[in-house]
């Protein structure tokens, strides 16, 4: 049993968790490092592409403001995100962003022995511990890149949630891999929120719902691709029995109707494609910052995965909680590590971004870097 009352199971061994992975750290995102003073930093740490949303979405957005006087009707945007993912209308269940669908899982679902794999999003965890669950921790170690192996999660475990691609690491799992975890009596939980920013959506397990063992959830954001943090609109895919279930713990009309518009809209053939085409773009602009990073090995930068596939980077150094403040007197803003569950002081996330800010930052870590002290 850890300090702050989860259970860990380290995989290869490994020990308890570090400091400063308390409920209240379970609970800091990349949002604070832009608040208040923060705000006028170049911020790499949020995962939210830039230029969003787009006009023609906002344009969508404003004209939805005339029906606020009408109650929200959720059928039109459920219907289209069935069919965005060739689902029917009953496995589909629009949430206040992802992170609602994290409680209404932890407050609808038994389970006696839920695991989370970690390093990733805080709040699956905060969740279920928020609903009184004594969550188990699988640890997934740097030396391995970060990546699950399915024998990494305890047998008995009847309640498993993982993301894909993970949040902070950036390493997309295979989904067979993903797929080998769900079995009779588990429900397996897989976190996409990114995962529309992969081109082709690789390692989406949406197209095996129907075919799993077991109960099979999948969780999509709007947050991230098209810059809606502000309007809390997301979605949960599973069975019809587990929507119902889920459902039954939402207030009435419990998302907003603007919200409900942008699900709508963001499922339609013209927006499918522009998502793809900002994935492809996120793949070049992540393979820039890759070379520059590169340049800068020499200084102790290392980088999390040697194949990462989300809009974002997990970068370690030994004094990466110091050059993350130099980062900030420099203008720039990067995620911490430290809060993340196997994680430590030795890592930052920072969010992919064009080519042009790409190029500032790195210089600007480069000379950060040369400022170190030597030893120390």
């Amino acid at each position: 049993m850890t300090a702050d009352g989860t259970t860990a199971h380290a995989t290869g061994g490994r020990g308890a968790q570090a400091p400063g992975h308390r409920a209240a750290a379970l609970r800091h995102h990349g949002d604070v490092e832009v608040r208040g003073e923060g705000a006028a930093l170049t911020d790499l740490a949020v995962n939210v592409r830039t230029g969003t949303p787009p006009a023609w979405l906002k344009e969508r957005l404003a004209a939805s403001l005339d029906s606020l006087a009408a109650y929200p009707d959720s059928g039109p945007a459920r219907r289209a995100v069935a069919t965005r993912h060739g689902l029917a209308e009953e496995q589909v269940l629009l949430t206040a962003g992802a992170a609602e669908a994290f409680v209404l899982l932890a407050r609808a679902l038994r389970a006696r022995h839920p695991v989370v794999v970690h390093p990733q999003f805080t709040e699956p965890e905060a969740a279920l511990r928020d609903a009184g669950h004594r969550v188990r921790r699988v640890l997934l170690r740097p030396e391995r890149a970060f990546r699950l192996e399915p024998g990494d999660v305890p047998e008995e475990a009847d309640l498993v949630v993982v993301g894909n691609p993970t949040n902070p690491t950036s390493v997309l799992h295979p989904a067979a891999d993903l797929a080998r975890l769900a079995r009779t009596g588990r429900t397996l939980v897989v976190d996409e929120a990114f995962v529309d920013a992969v081109p082709g959506e690789r390692g989406s397990l949406v197209g095996l719902l129907d075919t799993l063992p077991g109960r099979t959830v999948v969780l999509r954001s709007l947050t991230k691709t098209w810059g809606l943090a502000g309007l809390r609109v997301g979605y949960v895919l599973s069975d019809p029995d587990t929507v119902r279930t889920l459902a039954a713990h939402q207030p009435l009309w419990p998302v907003s109707a603007p919200a409900l518009t942008a699900a709508q809209a963001c499922s339609a053939p013209g927006a499918l494609a522009e998502a793809e085409a900002a994935a492809h773009r996120f793949t070049r602009d992540r393979a820039h910052l890759l070379e520059r990073l590169a340049t800068l090995r020499g200084a102790g930068v290392r980088e999390a995965t040697p194949e990462p596939q989300g809009p974002f980077l997990l970068v370690g150094h030994p004094r990466a909680a110091t050059v993350r403040e130099r980062l900030r007197e420099s203008g720039f803003a990067v995620r911490r590590g430290d809060t993340f569950p196997g994680l430590g002081a030795a890592w930052f996330r920072m969010a992919v971004r064009d080519r042009a800010t790409t190029d500032r930052f790195t210089a600007a870590l480069g000379e950060v870097l040369e400022s170190l002290p030597a030893g120390r």
